[in-house]
């Protein structure tokens, strides 16, 4: 049986988070997404503990559900983003990390500590603290070593393990000697798996993706698919399986957003309008021709820099009869992923409308309620099914998504990238005015 789970979320009780992320309409667009797991995040904040522990009781060990709908599939896990400010051997580290708690007893434990430590909780759903990774995780093992610490977003320039601006260069330096606990990393909207397989200390390790939403909409953008034996799984089955410890449970494969639309994929200057790719970079250095200031080293330029062959190779790649294009690892030591573009931005561009207007909604809404979910027309409902409901263009935009027939600028130094499905002279112009000759 297949478990979609994406365990990186925020609530309402996070900065710049929509004032809607409640676990109930949490729950509800599970359901529209296809969304089987989701994070009950943010628990350190007190509030939103208080909301946890009154919503929520424990169905399978360590997986919640709302107490107020019994019926709701729907499963929580506990888990919190942390950023960690602090120094090391004299250079100033900002580390983002998931922790995950098998109980409401232990992640209370947990923030306890931390508040003794001096951490402030109150302000913000994903605390900042002055903990070491190292710290941290000796914490949290200390209360229940059945904890799981995941480094978030591990390639963003400026909060992350790997981040060319405030990272490190190896799990060894940030963790030490508690490395071998790290079992796995979440690759963040820039990065993909096959960029993640490049690099030797994660050959054995779980590479993992979630959406980091802000909002419902957001929810599922990438996911993670567990596979088991069983009809239902608990805290311990998905824990094991990211270690790679489960006869029967397995990360079957991972839902991607393409990296290129991350907003740090190459390198570069917002504010300058300049970006370049690696290739560029290594030709022309770190400097800014524009304003002559160092550049935002992007995350495709930071992987070739930190992988075991400097020039990465192909993809390789097989396509299901549904035409949904995967890539596969040659080396067969990590599953297969597919890149998506999420439904209603696929609805808004067939439609030359937005992904806020009424009809963009409704339309996505029509789709879920007669094929289950997004996840399933995205990646299982026949194009022809597809054309029937929502008519030939928006049936040929899923078609191209699937094949990877879509056109990308990529984002930098903050900046979203651009996804089109269908090419335009207006993308192309943007492409070549931003790109540095």
């Amino acid at each position: 049986m297949e478990f979609v789970a994406d365990l990186h979320l925020h609530s309402k009780y996070s900065r710049a988070v929509s004032k809607d992320m409640n676990l109930q309409n949490m729950d509800l667009w599970a359901r529209k997404k296809g969304l089987d797991i989701l994070s009950a995040c943010d628990w350190t904040h007190p509030l939103w503990f208080r909301e946890i522990s009154s919503e929520l009781e424990e169905a399978e060990e360590g997986l919640f559900r709302l107490k107020s709908d019994k019926s709701s599939k729907t499963r929580f896990i506990l888990s919190v983003e942390i950023s960690s400010i602090y120094t090391q051997n004299g250079k100033v580290h900002r580390i983002h990390n998931l922790v995950f708690s098998p109980s409401l007893k232990t992640a209370d434990k947990i923030s306890k500590e931390l508040i003794k430590r001096g951490s402030n909780l109150s302000s913000d759903g994903r605390p900042i603290i002055g903990l070491s990774s190292i710290s941290l995780i000796e914490l949290v093992l200390g209360i229940d070593d059945k904890g799981l610490i995941i480094p978030c977003h591990a390639w963003t320039p400026w909060f992350s393990l790997y981040g060319s601006n405030s990272g490190f260069d190896s799990i060894d330096d940030c963790f030490g000697k508690y490395a071998k606990y790290i079992y796995g990393i979440e690759t963040g909207l820039s990065s993909d798996p096959f960029m993640n397989w490049q690099i030797k200390e994660l050959e054995n390790r779980s590479i993992l993706s979630f959406s980091d939403a802000h909002s419902m909409a957001k929810m599922g953008r990438e996911a993670t698919v567990f596979k088991s034996e069983k009809s239902k799984i608990s805290y311990n089955d998905i824990s094991d399986a990211i270690k790679k410890q489960s006869k029967t449970t397995q990360i079957h494969y991972t839902l991607e957003f393409y990296p290129e639309e991350g907003k740090y994929h190459y390198t570069g200057h917002r504010n300058c309008n300049f970006v370049q790719d690696p290739k560029q970079t290594k030709l022309n250095g770190n400097i800014c021709p524009v304003c002559k200031r160092p550049l935002t080293v992007g995350v495709m330029h930071r992987v070739e820099e930190l992988a075991q062959s400097k020039k990465l190779p192909n993809e390789v790649f097989k396509v299901n009869p549904n035409g949904l294009k995967w890539i596969i690892d040659k080396n067969k030591k990590h599953p297969p992923f597919v890149k998506l573009v999420p439904l209603n931005e696929i609805i808004a561009e067939s439609l030359s409308s937005t992904v806020a207007s009424l009809k963009v909604k409704n339309l996505f809404d029509d789709l879920c309620n007669k094929f289950e979910s997004e996840m399933n027309i995205l990646l299982k409902v026949p194009i022809s099914e597809i054309e029937k409901t929502a008519g030939e263009r928006v049936a040929e935009g899923v078609d191209r998504v699937r094949k990877g027939n879509i056109v990308i600028l990529p984002g930098f130094d903050g900046q979203y990238g651009i996804v089109k499905i269908w090419d335009d002279k207006k993308t192309s112009e943007k492409q070549k005015e931003a790109v540095s000759q």
